[in-house]
């Protein structure tokens, strides 16, 4: 007689995945905040929208992934960290609209189940809500055999932030004369990766644990770096401060992502070295052979945050960014638009 087969043996281990659910709800325990029902193991997450007196509240929602930056984790067998990225690039995008974030859930599949490896990647995704201070309701551990390599996976996140109607920050009141405030990057963030990798690995046919001498770390270390958090910095900013608009530098560099924003009346002049950019990206420019505009629509080159302010506020900004510890510096300004000429020039 055949054997009778299970789950098991087609390659899910369905009591380990509810064992790792009891790891996960102790870290979910720890970004736990104001307007949470429950725990996580329902069918849905719980979470009360009374928690702040708006006239008009808005919900705004993200959801966004790390991309292949998750090869970098792979080959160096480190998982600690792409959780953070994983919220970052959600809450960032949440924040810019002028939304505290609430809540966060994430999607993780993978080839087989470890669990070292799922409760360091939840556990860096608990780092990144503590960070962002919304809370990790739920979320989704897939074990699929056959589809990815036992020694890989994949992640998703979604966050939900929440903001008065009356105080969303859209870019509409953006006009020229208006500055233009860069935030420092971590270094790259979560963007670009397939270039990276290009580069790194076939080009110089660097490994991960080689030393670079201009990074001053490994090639690992410095391209593992997680992505930073701006939600706080965010809400103390347009707590206080006239902000007119703000945008996160992910895909698209800064030449996108700020175009995002500006009224179609308006374009921008960025000034060439009016800030610090990080070595890791004059490595890859050089390595590469890659061109200026390149650079510029691939990668953040050290700016992960713009806020857009009234030349008059400008100062106040830059010193309330410092005093947060948040490096930052007027990049550029805002002017009129011209028909047939380009919507952002570099002088």
């Amino acid at each position: 007689m055949s054997k009778s087969l299970t789950y098991a043996d087609a390659g899910v281990d369905i009591d380990k995945a509810d064992q790792l659910v009891q790891s996960i709800k102790k870290i979910a325990k720890q970004t736990r905040r104001a307007g949470v029902m429950g725990e996580i193991g329902g069918f849905g997450g719980l979470f009360s929208l009374n928690v702040g007196d708006m006239e008009s509240p808005v919900l705004v929602s993200s959801t966004d992934g790390v991309g292949t930056k998750l090869k970098i984790a792979f080959l160096m067998d480190k998982h600690d960290t792409v959780g953070i990225d994983l919220v970052a690039m959600c809450v960032n995008d949440v924040a810019v609209q002028g939304a505290k974030p609430l809540f966060f859930l994430d999607y993780l599949s993978m080839g087989k189940l470890s669990d070292r490896t799922v409760t360091d990647i939840v556990a860096g995704i608990g780092t990144g809500c503590k960070a962002a201070k919304c809370a990790l309701i739920g979320g989704e551990t897939a074990e699929m055999p056959g589809f990815y390599k036992d020694s890989e996976y994949d992640l998703a996140g979604f966050a939900v932030g929440l903001v008065d109607n009356s105080k969303i920050v859209d870019g509409s009141e953006i006009r020229p004369g208006h500055q233009i405030i860069g935030v420092a990057s971590s270094g790259l963030h979560s963007n670009g990766f397939s270039l990276v990798r290009k580069i790194c690995f076939e080009v110089l046919k660097l490994k991960v644990q080689d030393k670079v001498e201009e990074l001053g770390q490994t090639l690992g270390e410095a391209l593992i770096t997680p992505t930073r958090i701006y939600s706080e910095t965010i809400q103390a900013l347009i707590r206080d401060l006239p902000i007119q608009g703000l945008a996160h530098i992910t895909g698209g560099g800064i030449m996108d992502n700020i175009l995002r924003i500006i009224p179609q009346a308006c374009s921008l002049v960025i000034r060439r070295g009016a800030w610090d950019i990080p070595p890791i990206f004059g490595f890859l420019q050089e390595a590469g052979k890659v061109a200026e505009a390149e650079m510029m629509r691939t990668f953040n080159n050290g700016i992960g945050l713009v806020v857009v302010v009234d030349e008059k506020a400008a100062q106040d900004v830059l010193m309330r960014l410092n005093g947060m510890g948040e490096k930052s510096w007027v990049i550029g300004e805002i002017v009129e638009g011209r028909a047939g000429e380009p919507r952002i020039a570099f002088v």
